[in-house]
């Protein structure tokens, strides 16, 4: 029997990265998956690259109607939902003096205010149906502190781990268990985005940065989307019941809590 076999979940920025990485574990493990991003194609390409176990969400968590009809559609199109992965969010970076109102308002809600809208719309379905389920939210070692540069999107993946020990603590005496990962830096395309940040605020060439925190890394190389699936099934396993409000670092052992 595989971990997840009659299981359901509903992975949030699913179409790419490590959203579709999980994606694929879980159907490995049993599971059927909605593949929710804010890009429909995107998300049809990977649901159909998995399968039968997978289905395709359009779904825009900073807007209500969106998440709410995403949660239905899954609903709707795979039984019910036990299982949540918040994983959508977005990276910026400034110096303090240079943020603005409009790219924190952004970062915030998408990283901050999506993830908490979408594990209630997720949580109030799991109380009315009476599923012990799994929500699971992405947060980083960014969160756990400071960066020169890094100020608004520290701040959102802090506020993570805050609802996620808030959340964890209020939603278990409905038997749903939340809990979170914590990944450091990890390759992918996404990754040039941010070394491009950098690149522009440090004066570095193009790649050095990238290069620069992969060496920093104890166990040797930057995270890929593959290191992270063992702690995402993990957790939305039943070996996970009694874990409750916690977040996991999975970085190489860049951060020690």
């Amino acid at each position: 029997m595989k971990r997840l076999d009659g299981k359901t979940a509903l992975i949030t920025g699913a179409g790419r990265g490590i959203g579709r990485a999980f994606a694929e574990a879980y159907a490995r493990e049993g599971a059927r998956v909605a593949i929710a991003d804010i890009d429909g194609a995107r998300a049809r390409e990977t649901a159909s690259g998995i399968g039968a176990a997978a289905i395709a969400v359009e779904m825009d968590i900073t807007r209500q109607e969106s998440i709410d009809a995403g949660v239905a559609a899954t609903v709707s199109a795979l039984g019910g939902i036990d299982i949540l992965v918040n994983n959508a969010a977005i990276f910026t970076a400034a110096p303090i003096v240079e943020i603005t109102r409009e790219d924190f308002a952004r970062v915030f809600g998408i990283n901050v205010a999506g993830t908490l809208f979408t594990l209630q719309a997720v949580a109030r379905h799991m109380i009315a149906t009476g599923r012990r389920g799994r929500i699971i939210n992405m947060a980083s070692q960014a969160g756990r502190r400071g960066e020169p540069l890094v100020a608004v999107y520290c701040a959102s993946k802090a506020a993570v781990i805050s609802l996620t020990q808030s959340a964890g603590l209020d939603l278990i005496r409905h038997g749903i268990n939340v809990n979170a990962i914590a990944p450091g830096v990890v390759d992918g395309a996404h990754w040039d985005g941010v070394d491009a940040f950098f690149a522009r605020y440090e004066g570095k060439a193009p790649g050095q940065k990238k290069r620069e925190v992969g060496a920093a890394v104890p166990f040797g190389r930057m995270g890929t989307a593959e290191d992270l699936t063992g702690m995402a099934v993990f957790l939305a396993s039943a070996e996970a019941e009694y874990i409750v409000a916690q977040t996991y670092n999975v970085d190489g052992g860049n951060w020690m809590s």
